[in-house]
């Protein structure tokens, strides 16, 4: 009887810390991806902002569209939106798991991708697929 109540108070004891351990992991990456719809709301305002003051969105990969909202091209136009902490070695701008984010313009348009938690750009088809978008549509 003494080794049912032990093995029953391990496995019991086992589950609680499994459980917590769960909830604490789901709870971080709730904040990480509240922060990158944050910063990605964040950017997309600057990248309007930029286009308003230049006339086009910036061109380029990640790192220009960065050097153009820090102000470090030719047009000199500075954009509060990016923060330096935010950036990687490079000066790319990154998701909260630290992934270089990807940017997409149309004519009005602005979305920006991160390849989410697993850091791996997926295909949007695949069920397991947790990258992340955020878009907005610059009104006329």
């Amino acid at each position: 009887m003494k080794k049912l109540i032990t093995v029953l108070l391990v496995l019991t004891i086992t589950f609680g810390v499994l459980w917590v351990a769960q909830g604490w992991t789901l709870r971080r990456a709730d904040a990480k991806i509240t922060k990158f719809h944050a910063d990605a709301d964040n950017l997309i305002l600057g990248l309007q902002q930029y286009k308003e003051f230049v006339g086009s969105y910036p061109e380029g990969d990640n790192l220009s569209i960065a050097k153009a909202l820090l102000g470090q091209t030719n047009k000199k136009v500075l954009i509060l939106a990016v923060r330096r902490n935010d950036l990687n070695d490079k000066g790319e701008v990154l998701d909260p798991w630290g992934t270089p984010l990807q940017f997409y313009f149309s004519q009005n348009e602005v979305m920006i991708r991160s390849a989410g938690p697993n850091k791996a750009w997926e295909d949007s088809a695949v069920q397991t697929a947790d990258d992340l978008y955020r878009c907005a549509k610059k009104e006329r």
